[in-house]
């Protein structure tokens, strides 16, 4: 069976990487009395105590409700502890945030995981967790991370790289193969721990179930739960067993009495102390590891292997290689076909490690607010305090799903606009979980009753920009060419819930009642000259380009999803005409604020601007240019005669409005105005507004980078923006990579960086507006340079600029990679790809969470080539030489 078949076979789903690589420090384990989740369970309390609602692990898989869980711990032989988790930074120990201070790397993946493998660089030295702790809390904001690899541990090589690779039999027979690499010029020891233990369902007061894992063989233990069907665990290389209980060391943690004999920490002590009393001498519990003491020669490899299975095996390794190596090619066919029309290895390579980071970063989320809030039947029951402390208002979440995270380190909780971002890349390989991605958020254990669709677990009650319809209509294009059939119960099934967002909305976003939306921060942190979420002291109110253009696109996102579905009901023209009507209504009060004739579009600077607007009637420009007055470019859709001609109930309503309400119709791109091959444009910039702002944005002393679009004016680097407010200076500067400010916990900044989400959103705006005017409208660019493009090509250049991040340029070397030497040239560290956050603004490297293949992942979408190999074929014979790839 190939990977292109077993993609329509779920149970092939039901084991995956779906353990988080921290579960520590969130707020779903967070029950103290004041809300600090970063304090309240701890890197150094994770050994001891067991969760209530997830687990991690390093390179771990599990089944889909998380009930049986591997992972392999290590032992360098001078740690203090197991290396059982990734360790970093909290919030407040980081100079920049919260921060993972360990090299690893997703090298591969399949959509269902029927083969996988990662690196982790693991030192032979003990690890610095006292150096990075001190030296990270001796730094100020404006200094930089201070890092791993600045430590010094990796001088001499005296490391080892694990391998760990993947491959399945069957659904539920999966093979694991660890490939130890003794990377030093000496000897070296290592203790390997292949670890299996059961998620604690049973210590909460629901259920007494207890499942049981047993051993009578230092190379076998026995799966015992009534819902998985894994019965056996072999190891083909291992001294003994040694077993305890997934449950917390309370004598440890909080000096009272344990309820179990043997802890969680159990392997651990008898590992690193030598207490057999800590450990079963039974050799049964609900944990368990292999143990394995090896030493490595200079230089010497030795490979080590396992097998989870529901078959009892009389020789679980006869066939194991002949199944990694079957599975491997499965993978490299796959992919082949995807890649199809890539002819850089390079970027093939970029683009398979962009897919291999989001699959890897797939996690089991569970988490029900009311059993948080109100404490578990067996528990002492939480301080009265927590009530209020976050989500108290969303009562009604109960999350218990396989979900893409950003990063399952820096943020093991899924956030929603971050997911539509990562529907998209998924699309191309697996398009039937990005649909269910997306329509997941809007099932009502999810969005709340109000229409709202939850932020992030920190808050769900913050405010996302809203891009679910976006992401739900470009996933279901994808989907239709990809399998040649329209899924129309996906499209209107996310169509009818969305509606319940977009009244949502207008109901609770436009204080006003003037279609000027106010959705606070809108997930761009720190971009405002103040916190966007803060309510100004003297009742003024601040009026938001960005909020405003968002639900201008959302409308339009709307109405076109509409139209789409009437062409197979015509009951949805009526809907594609609301909508329709609401973005004129937008666009009017983006353009006068209501009847006030105040403009966010600023005619001396040629910008959109936020405003703050007082009781009295006054307007202030906050007259600082970042990518919020950009996002009024994002507002923009095509529509064919061809369409148009096949709904004449919209046509005949459209064409009313445009007669009686013409003051309408003259603020979006003259609609009457046929486009190349009879288009329509719907839009909030006309011709020359959308001149003006790619003026800005094009210029390489503003928002043009080489790397692609900056979040803030480069202006600012030379001279801040000031402004005073009640009595208050605010200064806002050019910043291009690591936050200087304490807003939002200082560990993200869109003042300056380059973020994938926003570049791709212009690169597809800039092609829609191609697709109306055609290739005879032309812009400078760059900005001063004389130099004249199209708009289509401008988008392509502006992908290149975002690919030259991560592809090797013509010194060898790779700009996310930054300006550690080792990283650049070193075999071993340079050709493996970490997706981050952002990037600088001037020389592109890696900044914030190292691993979003999240939104980051977009770049395996803008590698991918528009057009096929056979679809440039077909279109040259009908029009010779006029055709690009």
């Amino acid at each position: 069976m190939s990977e292109k078949q077993r993609l329509s076979e779920i149970a092939w789903k039901k084991w995956g990487p779906y353990v988080s690589n921290r579960e520590w420090g969130l707020v779903r384990e967070d029950y103290s009395a004041n809300g600090d989740a970063w304090n309240y369970t701890t890197h150094d309390t994770a050994e001891a105590k067991s969760y209530r609602w997830g687990e991690e692990g390093i390179c771990g898989i599990c089944d889909d409700l998380q009930q049986l869980v591997f992972s392999i711990g290590f032992w360098n032989r001078k740690d203090k502890i197991v290396k059982e988790r990734f360790f970093g930074l909290t919030n407040g120990q980081g100079n920049h945030g919260e921060d993972v201070k360990e090299y690893f790397y997703y090298l591969d993946s399949t959509p269902t995981h029927s083969y996988m493998k990662m690196l982790y660089k693991y030192p032979q030295n003990s690890f610095p967790y006292e150096d990075l702790l001190k030296v990270n809390a001796e730094r100020n904001k404006n200094e930089p991370e201070y890092e791993l690899i600045d430590t010094g541990i990796f001088d001499q090589n005296e490391y080892f790289d694990l391998f760990i690779e993947y491959a399945k039999e069957s659904e539920h027979d999966i093979l694991i193969k660890l490939t130890v690499v003794n990377k030093s010029g000496k000897q070296a020891p290592i203790v390997i721990l292949p670890t299996l233990w059961f998620r604690n369902t049973w210590s909460w007061g629901y259920n007494d179930y207890l499942p049981k894992l047993d051993s009578e063989d230092a190379r076998h233990i026995t799966v015992s739960h009534k819902n998985i069907e894994v019965k056996n665990v072999y190891a083909k290389q291992s001294v003994k067993t040694l077993f305890c209980d997934n449950e917390s060391n309370t004598e440890k943690l909080y000096k009272s009495p344990n309820q179990s004999r043997y802890c969680k920490d159990g392997i651990n002590d008898f590992v690193i102390n030598g207490n057999s009393q800590a450990v079963n001498p039974k050799s049964t519990g609900t944990k368990a590891s292999f143990f394995i003491d090896e030493i490595l020669e200079a230089g010497e490899t030795k490979i080590f292997e396992f097998r989870m299975s529901e078959k009892d095996l009389k020789d679980p390794f006869a066939d194991f290689e002949d199944i990694f190596e079957l599975r491997k090619k499965e993978a490299d066919e796959f992919y082949a076909e995807i890649q199809e029309g890539i002819s850089s290895d390079d970027e093939k390579m970029v683009q398979r490690q962009a897919f291999a980071g989001m699959l890897w970063n797939k996690m089991f989320y569970h988490y029900n607010v009311e059993k948080w809030l109100k404490g578990d039947p067996a528990e002492i029951p939480p301080p009265k305090s927590r009530e209020k402390i976050r989500n108290y208002d969303w009562k009604h979440l109960n999350n218990e799903h396989i979900i893409s995270m950003p990063d399952k380190w820096e943020y093991p909780w899924y956030a929603t606009w971050d997911l539509a971002f990562h529907t998209i890349s998924f699309s191309l390989i697996d398009p039937d979980f990005a649909k269910h991605q997306l329509k997941l958020f809007l099932f009502e254990w999810y969005m709340h009753p109000n229409g709202q669709i939850p932020a992030y677990e920190w808050n769900f009650s913050d405010v996302n920009p809203p891009v679910h319809a976006w992401a739900a209509f470009r996933v279901f294009k994808i989907d239709e060419y990809i399998k040649g059939k329209p899924d129309l119960e996906f499209l209107e099934s996310a169509f009818q819930k969305l509606l319940m967002n977009f009244t949502w909305w207008v109901n609770k976003k436009d204080s006003n009642g003037n279609n000027i939306f106010e959705g606070g921060f809108l997930g761009l942190d720190n971009i405002g000259v103040f916190d966007r979420n803060l309510t100004l002291p003297n009742g003024e109110q601040l009026e938001q380009s960005d909020g405003t253009s968002w639900m201008a696109m959302f409308a339009l996102n709307m109405m076109r999803i509409a139209l789409e579905l009437a062409l197979y009901n015509n009951v949805y023209e009526e809907m594609a005409m609301k909508f329709f009507e609401h973005f004129l209504s937008i666009a009017n009060s983006l353009d006068n604020m209501g009847d006030e004739k105040f403009s966010l579009w600023d005619e001396e600077d040629e910008f959109f601007y936020d405003a703050i607007s007082s009781d009295d009637g006054n307007h202030m420009y906050l007259r600082l240019r970042t990518i919020v007055g950009l996002i009024p470019m994002f507002a923009v859709e095509v529509i064919d005669d061809e369409m148009i001609e096949k709904l004449p109930n919209f046509k005949k309503r459209m064409k009313w409005i445009l007669e009686n309400k013409p003051e309408l119709a003259a603020l979006v791109s003259r609609w009457e105005v046929k486009g190349q091959d009879s288009k329509h444009l719907l839009s909030l910039l006309r011709g020359h507004r959308l001149k003006r702002l790619l003026s800005r944005m094009l210029n390489p002393e503003e928002f043009l980078s080489d790397y692609g679009v900056r979040a803030l004016s480069k202006e600012y680097e030379q001279n801040p923006y000031t402004l005073n407010l009640n009595g208050t200076d605010y200064c806002v500067k050019y910043t291009p990579a690591e936050s200087d400010s304490a807003l939002f916990g200082g560990n993200s900044n869109w003042r300056g960086p380059i973020w994938f989400p926003i570049n791709f959103l212009i690169i597809e705006s800039l092609q829609r507006f191609f697709f109306y005017y055609s290739p005879d409208f032309l812009v400078e660019y760059p900005t001063g340079s004389g130099n004249y493009s199209n708009l289509d090509q401008i988008a392509d250049s502006l992908s290149k600029r975002l690919s030259k991040i991560f592809l090797m340029d013509e010194n060898g070397k790779r700009p996310v990679n930054g300006q550690y030497e080792r990283f650049q040239t070193d075999p071993d560290f340079k050709d493996y790809i970490l997706f981050y956050e952002y990037f600088h603004g001037d020389n592109g490297r890696g900044v914030g969470a190292s691993h979003q293949t999240g939104w980051t992942g977009l770049i395996a979408k803008i590698l991918q080539p528009r057009f096929s190999k056979k679809e440039i074929a077909e279109a040259e014979t009908e029009m010779p030489g006029e055709v690009k790839s």
